[in-house]
């Protein structure tokens, strides 16, 4: 009887699902399977995964929901005809910043699971604090600038730990429920993110917060890879302990729990290999191992992030993480508040015929705009930090003007965007050689031409739709190959043969963006002092 072939197993907790996808040797998707929390378990009542509080800052989601779905999401596998006994190693993608407190003796429930019941039905009451903060809880400013005091100020927590203190960021989550809910705190064993989290309901045991995804803390110094004594203590007593060591991200908290065994007929050899967040995910899914190698994703909020082996890290910009692929390499990443939707926006206003109408526009402008440059923003924006929605224009000669030309504004939106990344992805040490376009805006090829001429590099598409997911699935193939061999193999050899990019743009440097660029540096700080 011939060898069954191997699969490995990612799972992608996002905001508003649950997602599995099965891949084999030769990185093709066998199967996948989706739970959508809002649908699928309307019982925890939540929209878009979530539940926004009455202040307006708390934004919370219930960890039990996140069990149900589990339940859910294996069944949904094992139906389409899913042989969980090939699975040699699973691994995770999980939504990062969200915490999730774990009451005195949960690890010996799972250690205790009974096959015969659903995973939910045996883990009520383990949660010693019932609403997890997420990604989008914005309600910790107060404990983000406490803790740019302690430590120095915020350019001095962005050198240890990657990032200024953002109210998002789990330490000062963690800070915020040691001062509003101390009995909580108090009864809690072991403070997890979304993705150990889920790690250890695979391992049935405590599994560790892995280096990537611990960068996300503003705890952890990204250098040593160990968490910072002076952060830990001022954020909340007894906190060491509490989260665990962190541990390398191709590293495997175990093999599979007993549980899963006995209930779906896992191998007992298939490895958990550590689970990561959705960024660190998307950049294992994406494949981004090099100096060099970076990644625009254009959706609803935009994002550019890329490999590096030095750390820049800015007050003022971005994020910077420990890589997820390479033990000692980082990825740098920027956040924009303004995508797709102000996109559609000015769209909607140069070119009402939609987005056949624009990109023609497109097509028809030339690189630079005559020198114009346009600030769009529908929204307030992260990057820069902008707190007010504004639409403001300038000429080639600095001076504001209330409008452009149709034409000027289509070309106007795209470049600032560009040019915006340009600057800041620099700032930090994103210095791309080649650029993969992911995102709804990547099917445009007007917008990938006028990427490819801003930044004066290669521009690539693939078919990834599901980065994170894809790249869960990826790090489990890498943790295997890493523990199968008993030394760190790069992440290129494990996962050589994956589906290929293909090029869509290679421009020349344009010379105008040379002088464009120090002029929009200019106007930008203009425009965040509110200068006319």
């Amino acid at each position: 009887m011939g060898r069954r072939e191997q699969l490995f197993l990612g799972i992608d907790s996002s905001t508003q699902s649950l997602k599995g996808i099965v891949i084999d040797t030769n990185k093709r998707t066998v199967t996948t399977a989706l739970v959508n929390f809002d649908a699928d378990i309307p019982e925890y009542q939540t929209s878009g995964g979530v539940h926004r509080h009455e202040d307006g800052l708390t934004v919370t989601s219930p960890p039990m929901m996140w069990l149900r779905a589990l339940d859910l999401l294996l069944g949904r596998l094992q139906s389409t005809g899913t042989d969980f006994s090939t699975i040699a190693a699973v691994s995770g993608s999980g939504q990062q910043h969200g915490t999730v407190y774990l009451k005195q003796e949960t690890e010996k429930k799972l250690a205790a699971l009974n096959p015969e019941r659903s995973i939910h039905s045996q883990l009520d009451g383990i949660f010693a604090v019932n609403d997890s903060p997420v990604w989008m809880d914005s309600s910790t400013s107060e404990e983000c600038r406490s803790l740019e005091k302690r430590i120095g100020g915020a350019q001095a927590l962005a050198n240890i730990t990657g990032s200024r203190a953002y109210e998002r960021f789990s330490g000062n989550q963690i800070a915020k429920i040691c001062k509003t809910n101390r009995s909580g705190y108090e009864a809690t064993e072991r403070i997890a993110l979304v993705s150990s989290f889920m790690a250890s309901l695979f391992a049935c045991r405590y599994a560790p917060i892995d280096f990537s995804d611990g960068s996300g803390m503003n705890l952890m110094d990204i250098r040593s890879r160990k968490w910072d004594e002076t952060a830990l203590k001022h954020t909340a007593p007894g906190l060491a302990g509490r989260l665990g060591e962190p541990r390398a991200s191709n590293e495997a908290a175990g093999h599979i729990g007993g549980y899963f065994v006995r209930r779906y007929g896992f191998d007992p050899e298939c490895l958990v290999v550590n689970f990561s967040g959705d960024n660190p995910c998307s950049l294992a899914g994406l494949r981004l191992e090099e100096p060099g190698d970076a990644a625009i994703s254009m959706g609803t909020s935009d994002t550019m992030f890329g490999a590096l082996m030095e750390p820049r890290p800015s007050a003022s910009e971005g994020h910077i993480f420990a890589s997820p692929i390479h033990p000692s390499g980082y990825m740098a990443m920027i956040c924009y508040r303004n995508g797709s939707l102000t996109r559609e926006d000015v769209r909607n206003r140069c070119a009402p015929g939609g987005w056949a109408e624009f990109s023609a526009m497109l097509e028809r402008t030339q690189p630079g705009n005559k020198g114009k440059i346009g600030f769009y923003f529908k929204e307030p924006e992260i990057t820069p930090p902008v707190l007010t929605a504004q639409y403001r224009r300038f000429d080639g000669e600095n001076r504001e003007t209330r409008n452009f030309s149709p034409q000027e504004d289509a070309r106007a939106v795209m470049e600032g965007m560009f040019l915006s990344m340009k600057l800041h992805g620099e700032n930090i040490g994103i210095i791309p050689r080649r650029i993969l376009a992911t995102g709804g805006g990547s099917r445009n090829t007007a917008i990938l031409r006028v990427m490819s001429q801003v930044f004066g590099v290669p521009v690539f598409v693939g078919d990834v739709s599901d980065s994170a997911a894809v790249g869960a699935a990826y790090r489990a193939l890498h943790g295997y190959e890493c523990r199968r061999q008993g030394r760190f193999i790069p992440f290129s050899g494990a996962i050589a043969g994956a589906p290929a990019f293909h090029k869509a743009f290679d421009e020349k440097a344009h010379p105008v963006y040379g002088d464009m660029i120090l002029r929009y540096r200019e106007l930008e700080e203009r425009t965040q002092r509110g200068d006319r």
